[in-house]
């Protein structure tokens, strides 16, 4: 490194116009020096900003991708495959944040610190410096003015001690001020070189670091995780684009062949008019009265189902009931000049509705066909083919479609692979007719006139009639539940399942042997809210367990119904509408011709209905073989017990046996006379054995004389 060029210290006492001159390229040279620093710290303080921003928003993304799985869509559905891949992206994200926060930290202590300590210590210094010079040169300047202009003639002593005083003072405090700026500014010769390469070399040395920490956290496995997701990425753009070319010729063989309809009254020759409909949809212009002379008319959406008009607004989820067309009679009228009108009048005359038709057609066909609902709706010979229709209508109106495309289904026509039925004007049901259903009576299946029960009694309201029957016990409920308050199950179950349900209705069934029941009964219950306009449902949370199900109330955290998992005995899902499932279960208390009470239930979820027939499904393996395991543990005891047992009776034998051969061994030594040793000693028994002796001989003559 060349060297540095100073300020010559020793010349500042003479302060000559070279040395002033020397210090006018210095202070030129600061202001560069300022002027550039504040640009680069400008520059440095983007980068940390910048990092400090790319940091947050990293740490921002991980926390959305793990909110991921809490979102929910509207058409998304449950993904556990995108759910699992995001979770494993915030991880290896969180990871990064966490890198960048490093980065970020070793940013502000070695880059971003030396170079602010430059610019808010060393050039404010600086300039302090060259503030406090100029004063010092000013007041010395005016002090060799005042001692210069001192008169020869009348000299005052004093005044002259005042004034050389004063150039005393102020030419040491310049000579002092001029040294400390003179060597400020030498130093920061320095100093520029200095705070020009620390905050580079400590930015190099944190984007190392980063590199080096983000080299040892993505190791081989997350490579290959990245290049598995990249494969699935081009797998999906590829059927993204197959998809794309296909709905673009859907879309150029639909415009092609809907080319005709755009015509709002299309010529009769182009498309003839079908009158041979029993079912049609479309949008209507209604005539409503606002006054007595005057009307208005509303644009709506009108579809037939089963024997009713049905009328939809946009924006309304379902549609509601606006005439009923059996028996009714309809024709051509003409009101307040509009062309297309016609009039449908009930069969009591009571009421009466006038609508306009967009052309000639759709009011001839829409004429057609109220002709034919109303004629053939109760004259048809297979009752089946009416159950069919209205449980098509009643699951269209009461259930929506779960998807966008499903819901637009039933307008397209009807394909080759869809099963036809014999006669023209009967519709197919929507899953709940089956081979065996079709064999079987509605009778065999579900009670003959039995109610239908579309809300929920609530624990509240039961055990208000109880109490209001004193005298009478308790109280029974017809459907199962139990009345009474219920222990809370153990909290650390194996399974807790919650899914939201609405419930549809229930009603008592006969037969238990397949799920042909639960879709008659889905379809009796469906239809009857359709007929009698009954769109509300409550909503609860139903909680699997391995001991029962629960319907809670969402708001109070209410047990509305508890079952036994025991008394549920089948469970299935609707075989089109996945949404809708019922389950099967009997009743605790209460016969009916020699058999139990069973009672079918039929929810609407907003979950598969098949996934809660799993849970269901689990719930019960759990709990058998819980229950197996605790019979096996019992038994496991009984026989442990049992072997206890055995082995202190065999105690007790081998105690007796002991016993017995003591007794015999001590008969037996009473028994024998006393002899006499052979060396003349006479053997003395002890106290003990006498006494045992004389009990042995007592027990030999009892037991002679017995003999």
């Amino acid at each position: 490194m060349p060297g540095i060029d100073t300020l010559p210290i020793e010349e500042t006492l003479e302060d000559s116009p070279q040395t002033r001159s020397l210090l006018g390229v210095f202070e030129e040279d600061t202001a560069s020096i300022s002027s550039y620093f504040s640009q680069l710290f400008k520059a440095m303080q983007r980068i940390y900003d910048a990092q400090n921003e790319l940091s947050a928003a990293t740490h921002l993304t991980s926390k959305l991708l793990k909110d991921y799985e809490k979102q929910r869509f509207p058409l998304g559905g449950d993904d556990e495959v995108m759910s699992s891949t995001l979770q494993q992206f915030a991880k290896v994200i969180d990871e990064l944040s966490s890198c960048h926060a490093v980065l970020s930290t070793q940013l502000a202590d070695a880059m971003m610190f030396p170079i602010t300590q430059f610019k808010e210590r060393d050039l404010r210094e600086i300039v302090i410096l060259k503030e406090v010079f100029q004063i010092a040169s000013a007041d010395h300047d005016a002090a060799i003015n005042r001692y210069s202009r001192l008169s020869k003639r009348k000299e005052n002593e004093k005044v002259k001690n005042e004034v050389m005083e004063d150039v005393y003072t102020s030419r040491k405090k310049h000579h002092e001020t001029t040294m400390h700026y003179f060597a400020s500014l030498n130093m920061l010769q320095y100093k520029k070189k200095i705070v020009l390469l620390e905050p580079l070399l400590g930015y190099m040395q944190a984007q190392i670091s980063f590199f080096k920490l983000g080299s040892e956290n993505l190791t081989q496995q997350w490579e290959d995780f990245l290049t598995n997701i990249g494969t699935s990425v081009q797998n999906v753009r590829r059927e993204m684009d197959s998809d794309a070319e296909a709905m673009d010729q859907t879309i150029q063989d639909l415009k092609e062949a809907s080319d005709p309809f755009y015509m709002p009254d299309p010529d009769p020759n182009t498309v003839p008019v079908n009158r041979n409909l029993t079912r049609k949809a479309g949008y209507l212009n209604t005539r409503n009265k606002t006054g007595l002379v005057s009307s208005s008319w509303d644009r709506q959406y009108f579809f037939t189902q089963g024997g009713n008009l049905m009328g939809q607004s946009r924006g309304d989820v379902a549609g509601g009931l606006v005439m009923d067309i059996d028996n009714c009679s309809v024709m051509a009228v003409d009101c307040e000049d509009r062309r297309f009108c016609f009039q449908i009048t009930s069969f009591d005359g009571k009421k009466a509705a006038i609508l306009q038709a967009e052309s000639r057609k759709d009011c001839e066909e829409w004429i057609a066909t109220i002709n034919n609902i109303s004629k053939r709706i109760y004259l048809s010979e297979n009752p089946e083919e009416i159950a069919a229709r209205v449980n098509q209508s009643a699951l269209e109106a009461v259930t929506p479609s779960p998807s966008f495309q499903q819901r637009h289904e039933s307008f397209r026509p009807s394909t080759q692979g869809r099963p036809k039925t014999a006669r023209s004007g009967s519709q197919c049901s929507v899953g709940s007719e089956s081979p065996a259903l079709s064999s079987l009576s509605l009778d065999s299946l579900v009670a003959s006139d039995t109610p239908i029960q579309f809300d929920i009694i609530s624990p509240v309201s039961e055990e208000h009639t109880c109490q209001a029957k004193s005298g009478q016990g308790r109280r029974t409920n017809p459907f199962g539940e139990s009345g009474g308050p219920q222990s809370e199950e153990s909290e650390d179950s194996i399974l807790h399942q919650l899914y939201i349900v609405r419930f549809l209705g229930c009603m008592e069934v006969k037969a238990t042997e397949n799920a042909d029941v639960i879709y008659e009964t889905m379809r009796q219950i469906l239809a009857a809210r359709a007929i009698h306009n009954i769109f509300r449902m409550t909503e609860s949370h139903l909680l699997v367990t391995c001991e029962c199900l629960k319907l809670i109330d969402p708001q109070t955290q209410v047990t509305r119904l508890r079952f036994s998992l025991s008394s549920v005995v089948l469970c299935a899902s609707h075989q089109e509408n996945k949404r809708l499932f019922g389950f099967v279960l009997q009743t605790a208390g209460g016969r009916v011709d020699g058999r139990p009470v069973t009672v079918c239930y039929v929810f609407e979820s907003n979950n598969d209905g098949e996934k809660i027939c799993d849970s269901v499904g689990l719930a019960k393996q759990i709990a058998l073989h819980s229950e197996m395991d605790r019979k096996a543990s019992q038994k496991q005891r009984e026989l442990n017990k049992a072997k206890e047992k055995q082995q202190e009776e065999l105690h007790k034998q081998k105690q007796i046996e002991k016993d017995l051969e003591e007794q015999s061994r001590l008969i037996a030594a009473s028994s024998r006379p006393s002899q006499t040793a052979a060396d003349g000693q006479v053997l003395v028994l002890s106290n003990s054995q006498s006494e045992d002796s004389d009990v042995g001989e007592e027990g030999q003559k009892k037991g002679e004389s017995e003999a």
